[in-house]
């Protein structure tokens, strides 16, 4: 029986789904076969769950594979995979890109594989090793440029899963945006744990909005750049000048908000509070008045009152959010907030299911609201592209997939425009 090529899982963001297409081109060089990889996420107690759940199905999916399981939640609690009979390899978040790891894992050698390998991430000074060209449609392609992060927000895990905050060169991002623009792709998204911590470790400590502006710069044949959660407290003066005076860097800003109420974001220990949210969405927007946002929002967290949980519901029409992503809390093991006082389970979900509605409102309200306008829409399949805001196109006839197409807007569909 011939060899099959290793089945992947990934879940978790954007930066876990780089780092799986970085591991399929490193087990692909190292000739790993019969495997099944498993790229977990720890961000809730649920994602683990999840994760959990899926290695039990993939294991009786592919019951004679060896199966590895790695990122963050196996690097957080690997003790919780390595004691699963379905598991065989666990792989910590630094092992995974190390090509060395990949090697130890083609067939003839996977039984000399130490069964669980997780070292402290927080000795880990180096961004990945591995940077791979084109992940994501052949429209758009996601760059790391940054990982790990250095704050201690109170409900995260997330910090003990990836490390301490490292940088890629700048030299380093414009050259694979050069490649990656010379091969056809018209829009790039910058991706990181902490995307706005960018620079803090490089000489001479250069900031986000420095690398936006190099890249535009220096890659004039790239269309479209946009850049993925931010914070918006450690924006610099360089990146609002690119908000407004660089066409190129899309009107779409996802920000980590997390929550409405100043002393909520003071137990999170975030560095920002309510009036510095609103104070940048707006100055952000009078730059750059098509800007839209999208913002994470925890629901239930605990000790939120109704009157607190008031003001996060009131801060989607404040910030004029558009997107929304919603977190009902769930607490993780090992941080400050699981030993404060819990809310009750039906009323986290309830919040969250009320901030989702807020959330939906929003965006029917944006979509009508693009009627009778005209968009530069990056085609991602014949029939969808995505706005410069990052809705969703839905087209009657094919056009040409990953370039973009100007088109006035028609109407809606469902969560869908139509042009």
């Amino acid at each position: 029986m011939s060899a099959k090529p290793p089945v992947f899982s990934n879940h978790g963001c954007r930066l876990n789904a780089y780092e799986t297409a970085a591991m399929k081109e490193l087990a692909a060089a190292s000739g790993v076969a019969d495997a099944v990889v498993v790229n977990t996420c720890a961000v809730t107690a649920e994602a683990v769950r999840k994760a959990r759940q899926d290695i039990r199905k993939l294991r009786r999916d592919h019951p004679n594979a060896k199966l590895i399981v790695t990122g963050c939640a196996a690097q957080t609690e690997p003790e919780t995979f390595s004691v699963m009979s379905e598991v065989d390899v666990v792989l910590g978040n630094s092992e995974k890109m190390n090509p060395a790891t990949w090697a130890k894992m083609a067939p003839d050698l996977i039984g000399q594989t130490e069964p669980v390998q997780v070292d402290d991430i927080m000795s880990v000074t180096e961004t990945a090793g591995h940077l791979i060209d084109g992940f994501g449609t052949r429209s758009r392609a996601y760059v790391q440029v940054q990982n790990g992060c250095d704050h201690r927000c109170t409900f995260c895990i997330i910090p003990f899963g990836r490390g301490n905050s490292r940088s890629v060169p700048a030299g380093v991002v414009v050259e694979q945006i050069k490649r990656l623009a010379d091969r056809g792709f018209n829009e790039v998204v910058l991706t990181g744990v902490d995307l706005t911590s960018w620079g803090a470790d490089l000489p001479a400590t250069p900031k986000l909005g420095d690398l936006v502006m190099r890249i535009l710069r220096l890659v004039p044949d790239l269309p479209r750049l946009r850049i993925s959660s931010i914070d918006s407290i450690e924006v610099d003066e360089n990146l609002m000048q690119a908000i407004a005076n660089e066409p190129r860097l899309m009107p779409h800003l996802h920000l980590s908000l997390q929550h409405g109420d100043d002393l909520i974001l003071k137990r999170m220990k975030r560095r920002h509070l309510r009036d510095d949210a609103i104070r940048f969405c707006e100055d952000a927007r009078k730059l750059r008045p098509d800007m839209t946002f999208g913002a994470d929002i925890i629901a239930g967290f605990p000790t939120e009152t109704d009157a607190m949980f008031a003001n996060s519901r009131a801060l989607v029409n404040d910030c004029d959010l558009t997107w929304l992503h919603v977190f009902p809390y769930s607490a993780r093991a090992g941080t400050p907030a699981a030993r404060m006082p819990q809310l009750d389970g039906a009323m986290v979900k309830e919040r969250a299911a009320i901030l989702r509605a807020e959330g939906k409102a929003k965006v029917d309200a944006h979509l009508r609201a693009q009627q009778g306008r005209t968009h530069q829409i990056l085609m991602e399949n014949p029939r969808m592209g995505r706005t410069e805001q990052f809705a969703e196109v839905r087209f009657a006839t094919d056009q040409p997939e990953s370039q973009i197409v100007r088109a006035k807007i028609t109407g809606v569909a469902g969560h869908q425009l139509v042009a």
